[in-house]
C-alpha cells in the first residue's frame, strides 16, 4: 500500500486485503479535519455485455471467471437461474449435493476473509506495523499448530468442492435442473469426516475471536465507536422459519429498528430494488425502491441497505442449527439486542456463520438421501427469463437472464453483494476517516482504521464493478526531456 500525503490530501492506493483493486481519496478542509472521503475503482469488468449473444446454458461456466475468490457463489446463482429459466425443479438430491458443495464453500471463503483479509486488524492489532497485519502475522500470534489447522480445513472444504463441481476455482458441474455427478459412498465417508473437522474448526474460530477480540476492552471499543456505526435497512435470505439459509429461501428486509419492512421471492426482486448510478463510478448503488434514493445517508428514510454476514443476521430470526444459534444469540446479547449496527461487528457476524455452515455441512454428509441416483430433472420448457438468488459469503447475489426462444441470452444482471453494499461502503469509509482523522493528524494506523471500515463487508470489486456510463479515473504525468515532471493531468 502507498500512501501520498499532501497538505489537504490524502490518497491510499490500492488499498488492501481485498478483491480487486481500489483507491481511498481522503480531502481536508483548511482546519485539517475531513471534508470528503470517497473509494474509486478503477476497473471494469462488463461481464453483463459480454454474456448477451452467448447460450444460457454456458452462464455457470462463465460467470465463475468473474472472481477467483467467490467463484462457486457466481456458478451457483447461475445454476439457479437456470432451473428458473427453463422452468423446471431439481430433485431434491441434487438440491442436497449443491448445498453441500456450497456449504464448504462458505467455510473456506469465511475462513479465508477471518484469517488473511479482516482478522490480522484484530488478530495482530489495528495499530501493529503494516509489515505484521497479514496472515503471518495471526501465525505469529496464533501459533503454528493453529496455523495448520487452518490450512488444512481450508483444503479440504476445497477437496469437496473439487469432487463435486470438477474443479475448485471454476466449477462446471451446474446444469439447468440439477447436476452432473452424484456421491459415491466412498465420497460420503470422506465428506462425513471433513465435516466433522469442519465444525471443531469453527468451533476453534469462534473461541479465539471471543479470547482475541472480545476480552481486549480497546477492540471492543472500536467496534461499537460512532465513526463504524450506521442505520440502515437490512437484507438476507431466510427459510420458511425467517433462519438464515446460504442457499434457498426468500429475501427478507428489516428497517432500522428491526421490524420486517418486506419479504419477497428472489424472482420478484425489480419490485423491491432499485439501482442508482453515478458517473464518477463503475459500481452501481441499490436501494429500496419502496423508501427511495435519498443520497449516501442513513436512516429510516432512506432506502440504503445493507447485506453480508451481519445483515443477515439481523434480518433473519435466527440460525437453523444448535451451536450457531447459541452462538447467535450471545452476539445479540453482548452488543444490546437487535439490530446491531455497527459495521465491526460483520467480522462477528461471519465465525457465527462459519459455525452454522459447518453444522450444514455435517448435517448433509451425514444424509443418506445425498447418495441417491436421481440428480437432474431434464428440461423441456421454451426459456424466456429466470432470476437465481443464493448467498455469496458478501451477501445476497442476485442472477437475472432474459433469453430468446433457444435460451441465447439478450440481457444480463447480476447484482451482487458489494453491489448491494456499494452505497454502505462509501459511507463508511467516509465516516471513519471523519472519525479518525483530525488536525492534519495522520500515521499509518490512522490510515488502516479507514481501511477498516471497507475491509468489514469483505468487498469484491471485481465482481462489483459493472455499471456504464462511468469515468476510467485516469493520471497522466507528462515528462520533460530531462525526465522531470512537467505536468500531472488527472480525471478522477
Amino acid at each position: 500500500m502507498e500512501e501520498k500525503v499532501s497538505n489537504k490530501h490524502i490518497s491510499i492506493q490500492p488499498i488492501t486485503r481485498l478483491e480487486g483493486h481500489g483507491n481511498i481519496e481522503i480531502f481536508l478542509n483548511d482546519e485539517g479535519n475531513v471534508e470528503r472521503a470517497v473509494l474509486q475503482v478503477p476497473e471494469l469488468r462488463g461481464f453483463e455485455k459480454f454474456s448477451e449473444g452467448r447460450s444460457s446454458v454456458e452462464m455457470p461456466r462463465i460467470t465463475p471467471k468473474i472472481c477467483g475468490v467467490c467463484p462457486t457463489a457466481h456458478h451457483m446463482a447461475s445454476q439457479k437461474t437456470l432451473d428458473d429459466l427453463y422452468h423446471v425443479d431439481p430433485p431434491a438430491t441434487a438440491k442436497k449435493i449443491r448445498e453441500l458443495m456450497y456449504s464448504a464453500f462458505m467455510i473456506e471463503d469465511h475462513a479465508l476473509h477471518f484469517y488473511f483479509l479482516g482478522g490480522p486488524d484484530f488478530v495482530v492489532g489495528p495499530d501493529a506495523p503494516k509489515g505484521s497485519r497479514n496472515i503471518l502475522g495471526v501465525i505469529d500470534k496464533v501459533g503454528l499448530d493453529a496455523a495448520k489447522v487452518v490450512i488444512k480445513n481450508r483444503k479440504q472444504c476445497r477437496e469437496i468442492i473439487t469432487d463435486l463441481g470438477g474443479r475448485v476455482i471454476h466449477p462446471v458441474s451446474g446444469l439447468p435442473g440439477g447436476v452432473s455427478k452424484g456421491i459415491t459412498k466412498e465420497d460420503q465417508e470422506k465428506f462425513k469426516k471433513y465435516a466433522d473437522e469442519a465444525v471443531a474448526f469453527a468451533q476453534f474460530t469462534v473461541q479465539l475471536f471471543k479470547d482475541v477480540v472480545l476480552k481486549n476492552d480497546e477492540y471492543v471499543k472500536i467496534i461499537t465507536s460512532d465513526p463504524y456505526t450506521h442505520k440502515t435497512y437490512y437484507m438476507g435470505l431466510v427459510d420458511k422459519n425467517n433462519h438464515v439459509n446460504f442457499y434457498d429461501g426468500q429475501l427478507r428486509v428489516v428497517d432500522p429498528e428491526g421490524k420486517e419492512f418486506a419479504k419477497f421471492n428472489g424472482s420478484d426482486y425489480k419490485d423491491h430494488i432499485r439501482e442508482h448510478v453515478e458517473k464518477w463510478s463503475y459500481i452501481k448503488f441499490p436501494f429500496l425502491k419502496n423508501v427511495g434514493w435519498k443520497g449516501f445517508v442513513d436512516g429510516k428514510d432512506s432506502g440504503v441497505y445493507r447485506v453480508a454476514p451481519l445483515a443477515r443476521l439481523n434480518a433473519s430470526d435466527g440460525m437453523a442449527t444448535p451451536l450457531a444459534q447459541k452462538e447467535y444469540e450471545f452476539m445479540y446479547e453482548t452488543l444490546g439486542g437487535k439490530p446491531v449496527h455497527h459495521t465491526l461487528a460483520f467480522h462477528w457476524a461471519r465465525v457465527v456463520e462459519l459455525l452454522y455452515a459447518s453444522e450444514r455441512l455435517q448435517e448433509l454428509a451425514h444424509d443418506e438421501d445425498i447418495l441417491k441416483t436421481d440428480i437432474r430433472t431434464l428440461p423441456d420448457a421454451i426459456p424466456t427469463e429466470g432470476v437465481g438468488v443464493v448467498e455469496a459469503p458478501r451477501g445476497v447475489l442476485i442472477h437475472n437472464y432474459m433469453t430468446d426462444e433457444r435460451g441465447i441470452i439478450q440481457k444480463a444482471n447480476l447484482l451482487v453483494a458489494t453491489v448491494h453494499n456499494s452505497a454502505p461502503i462509501t459511507m463508511s469509509v467516509e465516516k471513519a476517516a471523519k472519525g479518525v482523522i483530525k488536525n492534519f493528524q495522520v500515521d499509518d494506523g490512522m490510515l488502516n482504521k479507514v481501511e477498516m471500515a471497507f475491509r468489514a463487508y469483505d468487498p469484491c470489486l471485481a465482481c462489483a464493478t459493472h455499471s456504464l456510463p462511468g469515468n476510467m479515473p485516469l493520471r497522466v504525468k507528462i515528462f520533460k526531456s530531462d525526465r522531470t515532471v512537467h505536468d500531472v493531468i488527472e480525471r478522477i
